[in-house]
C-alpha cells in the first residue's frame, strides 16, 4: 500500500484544484522541485505528478518544471497530463520517469496504450477520470459515454502497471475518496488501482488499510497533504504497521 503525494503543475507552479476546475486553483509552493524533495524528506517513496496545463494543450507544456522536480527527488515520478504519443512516452522515460499515466489517449486510441505497454513494460499507467460513473477526457473538460470498468477492461492482460482512478465530484474538496466505485473498479481487473479523489483524513488512511481495500495499489493525497490535514509521518507509520502485521 503506497501514499502517493501529489504535485499538480499550472504555470509551473504547485497547485491545487477544486472540482478539477482550473479557474478554481489555490498555489501551494511555487518551487515544485523543492516540494518533491520536502515529500522525500517526510518520508515518502513515490511522487505522483500531474501536468495540468498539458491535460488541456494535450502537449506538455510544464516540462521545465517536471524536469526539476526528477532533479530534485530520487523517488520514483509518474507523471500524467498532455501525454499522447509513443514519441512523448519515450522523451519521458528517457528523462527518468519512472511511468507514464495515458488517459485521454486511453480512451481515444486504445491500441497505442496497449503498442505502449509492449514497448515499455512496467512504466505505462492509464489514468481513469470519472463523472457521475462516465469517463471525462481532455483535462477533465469532455465527459463521453464509456463506463469506467468497460474502459478498465480494455486493458487487461495488456501489461497496464495501475489504473488511476480519480472521482472528479471528489477532487480537491475534501469529502472522503469513494471508495464504492473505486473497490468496484478494483474487483472487476486484474489491474492494479489507486485510489484519487477527495482523500481527506487519516479516516481515509484507516479506511484504505482495511481489509476490502488491500487490493488497491495505494491512494494519492493533495490538498489534505498541503493542508495539513494529513500528518505525514502519523499516515506512513500506520501505513508500515499495516505492512508489518500483513506479512
Amino acid at each position: 500500500m503506497i501514499l502517493f503525494p501529489a504535485i499538480d503543475l499550472k504555470d509551473g507552479q504547485c497547485v491545487r484544484l477544486k472540482l478539477g476546475d482550473m479557474e478554481q486553483a489555490t498555489v501551494y509552493n511555487p518551487d515544485p522541485g523543492a516540494q518533491a524533495k520536502a515529500f522525500e524528506d517526510q518520508g515518502f517513496e513515490w511522487l505522483h505528478v500531474v501536468d495540468l496545463n498539458g491535460a488541456f494543450a494535450g502537449e506538455t507544456v510544464n516540462g521545465a518544471a517536471v524536469d526539476a522536480i526528477l532533479e530534485a527527488t530520487r523517488n520514483p515520478v509518474q507523471l500524467g497530463g498532455g501525454i499522447r504519443t509513443l514519441d512523448h512516452i519515450e522523451n519521458w522515460l528517457s528523462r527518468g520517469l519512472a511511468r507514464v499515466i495515458l488517459g485521454t489517449v486511453a480512451v481515444r486510441d486504445p491500441a497505442l496504450v496497449i503498442e505502449a505497454c509492449r514497448k515499455f513494460p512496467g512504466k505505462v499507467a492509464v489514468g481513469i477520470d470519472a463523472k457521475g460513473g462516465k469517463v471525462a477526457v481532455e483535462g477533465w473538460a469532455e465527459a463521453s459515454e464509456l463506463g469506467v470498468i468497460e474502459l478498465a477492461k480494455k486493458f487487461e492482460g495488456a501489461g497496464v502497471s495501475a489504473i488511476i482512478y480519480t472521482d472528479i465530484d471528489r477532487d480537491g474538496i475534501l469529502t472522503g475518496i469513494n471508495w464504492a466505485s473505486t473497490l468496484e473498479l478494483a474487483d472487476a481487473v486484474s489491474i492494479p488501482v489507486i485510489a484519487s479523489g477527495g482523500l481527506a483524513s487519516m479516516d481515509d488512511i484507516r479506511r484504505m488499510l482495511e481489509p476490502d481495500a488491500v487490493k488497491l495499489e495505494g491512494a494519492i493525497s493533495g490538498r489534505a497533504l498541503y493542508d495539513g490535514r494529513i500528518d505525514p509521518a502519523e499516515a506512513l507509520a500506520l501505513i508500515r504497521s499495516a505492512k508489518g502485521k500483513a506479512a
